[in-house]
């Protein structure tokens, strides 16, 4: 038996057909509502794939989010920190004045317990090598500083003053190997020389024989000879006597006072009637 059609439809005709049987069931569906089942029922199976298929988008905000949120927590801890350091930094400056107030209100008031007039200078140079104990203050001629003239701090003797020019002044610390300063005991009055020994922690007496009375703790003062130094000005304490009984004289050490190699800020004894800064 032959066949109706000798051959199957064409690809265009299939495409037609199929365009006009969708457009009749879109008509209908949207007049009867009779594919709305179908359609639940597709939105129910399609659901769990349009979930699956958002969630890299999703898990792509979420990690935005966190590592926003992570460098801008990261940026705020380093601004803090920044405004942590900046305040240390003033709290040390404010600590630094302080100090420094403290320092120069015992410095002038020491200055008010003298009998002559003083100036109060600042040192700018420091020069401690073993044989030369040597310090720079900007005061000079134009301060009225003159040579030997003698320099203290608020608690004993520094040095005094070697050369001067007209803007600063160089002194020589007492510690200095070459320099030696009349002493007496503030407790008998027995007078001697304390020499410095390059090292600003130690003075030495070499000149008191074994019986004199000098003991551990004894304050040395200024004896007023050599007309250098005025009497009466702290020096040092003795810190140790040594006896050797093979020896005319004791060794004695003397722990100076003042400040050397520590002070910021001398006051440079005036003859009186010079004018005080």
């Amino acid at each position: 038996m032959k066949p109706l059609f000798s051959q199957a439809p064409s690809v265009t005709a299939r495409f037609a057909l199929v365009t006009v049987l969708s457009v009749v069931l879109l008509l209908v569906d949207h007049r009867e509502g009779l594919l709305a089942p179908v359609h639940d029922g597709l939105s129910v199976i399609a659901h769990p794939i349009r979930v699956i298929a958002s969630l890299p988008d999703q898990i792509g905000q979420i990690a935005t989010e966190i590592t926003t949120s992570r460098r801008e927590l990261i940026q705020e801890n380093r601004r803090l920190e920044d405004r942590q350091k900046l305040y240390q930094a003033r709290l040390q400056r404010l600590d630094a004045l302080e100090v420094e107030n403290i320092r120069l209100r015992s410095l002038l008031d020491s200055s008010y317990e003298l009998d002559r007039p003083v100036a109060i200078a600042e040192i700018t140079a420091v020069d401690l090598d073993p044989f030369n104990h040597l310090i720079q203050i900007n005061k000079g001629l134009r301060d009225s500083i003159s040579i030997g003239q003698p320099v203290i701090d608020a608690d004993g003797v520094i040095g005094q003053v070697e050369t001067v020019s007209p803007f600063t002044a160089t002194v020589r610390l007492i510690s200095d190997p070459s320099h030696g300063i009349p002493v007496q005991v503030n407790r008998n009055g027995l007078r001697s020389v304390a020499f410095g020994t390059g090292r600003t922690d130690t003075l030495a007496i070499t000149s008191l024989s074994n019986n004199a009375s000098i003991e551990v703790g004894d304050l040395l003062v200024t004896s007023g000879l050599g007309g250098r130094f005025p009497a009466g000005y702290p020096v040092g304490k003795v810190r140790r006597v040594s006896i050797d009984e093979g020896q005319a004289f004791s060794a004695i050490e003397v722990e100076p006072l003042g400040g050397l190699g520590r002070v910021e800020e001398v006051l440079l004894i005036q003859e009186r009637g010079e004018r005080r800064e």
